[in-house]
């Protein structure tokens, strides 16, 4: 990791991924060289969830989160659970992740996904550690499901995030409300979204997170390739103008806001980050 200036924290990837299997040590290479501080691996089933966590095992800058993912809701054996619940006692495995609901694709049934998600917020009240909520036309349900688990308590503080967010305002305050950061990937540099830059620009500035969720969603400049988190400045140049800041003052705050939810310490002071304040 550059001690010079890692500005920036790629909230949500999966450098785990086998797309990244060719040439992983040059991508976090290429990360370190663009001012990537922090990398948070998520995990989509047990074995994407220990890949993430070797990889943070081995990276000082990367973290890991271990998950079901609800594409894999229905694969998810009778030991999965347990089988999380070890992984989450490392202490790079930072949270529980990710999981969720998604009604676009369905390649879980849905009562599934909503059972999966539900046993997965009860673990991370079990012990003590945020979620990484995926939501993709499943708002209403994500939210119930949400309010529920938080309504019950001993959730953590804050209880996650809602990452690649790509509802409207309504919805974004009613996650806010339960008390979520919000998680914006590179699709805000897309011509036509409309709705996720609304959104964007208007998050407070202490619930803002930013990632890339490589190797998908790569920013406009890259789209069609597969992403990496050294492109996760395209995204935070793009956040910055609608939100009328300097570039680097929004990475750094969109830093500090993960450390904060993932309970990791703070980078270390240099020059490019002071002149962020």
């Amino acid at each position: 990791m550059s001690a010079i200036a890692t500005p920036y924290f790629d909230a949500h990837a999966h450098v785990q991924a086998p797309q990244f299997d060719a040439d992983r040590a040059a991508t976090l290479d290429r990360a370190r060289a663009a001012g990537i501080g922090g990398i948070i691996c998520a995990g989509d089933d047990v074995a994407s969830s220990a890949a993430a966590l070797a990889l943070a095992e081995r990276e000082p800058d990367v973290w890991a989160t271990a998950g079901v993912h609800p594409h894999e809701a229905a694969a998810a054996g009778d030991t999965a659970l347990d089988e999380l619940r070890a992984l989450l006692a490392a202490p790079r495995c930072v949270a529980v992740g990710e999981i969720g609901l998604d009604y676009f694709y369905d390649r879980s049934p849905r009562p599934v996904q909503r059972e999966w998600f539900a046993r997965q917020c009860a673990l991370a009240s079990e012990i003590g550690k945020p979620i990484v909520v995926h939501s993709r036309d499943a708002a209403e349900d994500t939210l119930a499901i949400l309010a529920d688990w938080v309504a019950a308590g001993a959730v953590p503080n804050p209880p996650g995030l809602i990452h690649c967010f790509a509802y409207d305002r309504a919805i974004a305050e009613r996650f806010l409300a339960l008390g979520f950061l919000i998680s914006i990937p590179g699709t805000v540099t897309y011509p036509r979204a409309e709705t996720v830059r609304a959104v964007a620009a208007w998050v407070p500035e202490d619930r803002l997170t930013v990632e890339t969720d490589s190797p998908y969603l790569a920013p406009q400049r890259w789209r069609g390739r597969r992403n990496e988190p050294a492109y996760l400045s395209e995204t935070v140049r793009q956040i910055a103008a609608l939100r009328g800041l300097d570039a680097l003052r929004l990475a750094q705050m969109a830093a500090t806001n993960a450390r904060r939810l993932f309970k990791l310490a703070a980078a270390p002071e240099d020059a490019a980050t002071r002149g962020c304040r």
